[in-house]
């Protein structure tokens, strides 16, 4: 109940300041004056506005949300030995990485996982499990963090906000478009906007963002790949390969992660065939182990 009111809250809090942008900006309406036409400039505002800023507050509040969801406690003055392992761990591959410290967390779950998440290189959070500390050896929570800290001196966070607003954008004015043609075309509609705007409004957001999830799926799979080739240099390949073999060893247990952090963490899902491998974050752990192996 708390991840679903805090869910609901983030998007009523998001839809509330685009609302207010637009109002600012001065684009109410996306017909033309005299109501017939689109005004396309306007159209391409209001999507602009909702594809980029729902994206980016997401990104902005996405360390927040993190701890609020995951429950993550943040180390800031190490405890016990192993978070002073942890924290003086990431410091290295930080500085090694030329980006910034992050904030260093654990998170009280039996799935042995780990993510990274925050707006830019140098203001990022690195949260591993406590079922990952309790399963993995030392080398190979060292490959994991390496692995979370090339995300962030990717800057994966940044660039997957960028693809997505540029997706969004480009789903609003589309099917606002196609929208409208109907309307026009085939309802023969000449003042406004009838239902049939809105009916089909709907169902070709639903239809082209389905298919624009498969570009943002295909850059989360390509980035996982980096993120192992650059924890493999951050401790070594052999560390790397190791980690990932023992998370194919656990993955027979579900996923604890909630659906909007599965992205973020290092398991991803299992071997998935046909039309369900296009929606897929992660490539199957066999790939990359393969793709680490060979070099690639």
């Amino acid at each position: 109940m708390k991840r679903i009111a805090l869910f609901l809250a983030t998007n009523l809090a998001i839809i509330v300041v685009l609302s207010i942008t637009l109002r600012i900006l001065g684009v109410e309406r996306i017909l033309d004056e005299t109501g017939t036409g689109l005004n396309l400039n306007n159209l391409l505002v209001f999507a602009l506005v909702f594809g980029f800023g729902g994206s980016f507050i997401s990104l902005a509040i996405s360390k927040w949300m993190a701890k609020k969801t995951m429950g993550v406690k943040v180390i800031e003055q190490p405890s016990n030995p192993t978070e002073q392992w942890l924290v003086d761990t990431v410091r290295r591959q930080a500085k090694q990485a030329g980006i910034g410290m992050p904030e260093v967390g654990i998170f009280d779950s039996p799935d042995p996982n780990a993510f990274a998440t925050g707006m830019s290189r140098n203001n990022a959070l690195v949260a591993v499990s406590t079922g990952l500390m309790q399963n993995m050896g030392q080398d190979e929570v060292e490959a994991v963090l390496g692995h979370e800290v090339s995300h962030v001196a990717n800057g994966d966070m940044v660039t997957l906000a960028l693809i997505q607003g540029v997706v969004n954008t480009f789903v609003i004015f589309l099917a606002r478009v196609i929208g409208h043609f109907v309307d026009r075309v085939v309802f023969k509609n000449e003042q406004g906007h009838g239902p049939a705007f809105w009916i089909t409004t709907i169902v070709a957001e639903i239809i082209l963002a389905i298919l624009a999830s498969i570009i943002v799926m295909w850059f989360s799979r390509q980035r996982e790949f980096r993120a192992d080739t650059g924890g493999a240099n951050l401790s070594s390949r052999e560390k790397m390969i190791s980690a990932l073999e023992r998370l194919r060893a656990a993955q027979g247990q579900p996923s604890q992660m909630p659906d909007q952090m599965q992205a973020f963490g290092i398991r991803g899902g299992g071997v998935t065939q046909g039309l369900k491998r296009l929606f897929m974050t992660h490539p199957p752990l066999e790939e990359r182990i393969m793709a680490l192996k060979s070099g690639r």
